[in-house]
């Protein structure tokens, strides 16, 4: 699964080189979505704190990070595995293009009126929506387990 978020984040990218580079924004549901090319120097969603050097650096060491626990995790239920490699994944995509450019392409934009959601891509989709998914797998094991052991606040839903 890494393998493919982080293809489907390369591809995505080079056809937002070739498509959007110089273009003003492309909308594809009215305004509410549109296709909008940005060289990211800085972190997801635009945070800078930092040169290129110490991205790529602390994007290498996250990715060896998550790469691990993938596969110390690997007999883990596949919920987590999932969050992980989509993570992994996207984690990837996007050290990939920091290795090579420097930076991050991002292309997709979202937003109402004057509201704009920071502009991203497929790699920082993933690792969203992995971190995300690991979150509520943490969050439902553990109330599993004092569920189990008994010690399930009164006032929660189980």
């Amino acid at each position: 699964m890494s393998v493919g978020v982080a293809f489907l984040d390369q591809l995505t990218k080079v056809s937002a080189r070739a498509f959007l580079r110089g273009r003003d924004p492309v909308n594809v549901l009215g305004d509410y979505v549109r296709l909008t090319y940005l060289e990211n120097p800085g972190m997801a969603f635009g945070i800078r704190v930092g040169g290129p050097a110490f991205f790529t650096v602390f994007a290498s060491l996250a990715s060896l990070v998550v790469l691990i626990y993938l596969f110390r995790l690997r007999s883990e239920r596949s919920g987590v595995r999932v969050a992980l490699a989509l993570v992994f994944g996207g984690a990837v995509g996007n050290l990939i293009d920091r290795l090579l450019y420097g930076q991050v392409v991002d292309f997709i934009e979202f937003g109402v009126g004057e509201f704009r959601w920071p502009v991203f891509n497929v790699a920082d989709s993933a690792v969203t929506i992995g971190m995300i998914l690991l979150m509520v797998l943490v969050l439902t094991d553990h109330r599993d387990e004092l569920s189990e052991a008994g010690t399930v606040p009164p006032n929660s839903k189980s």
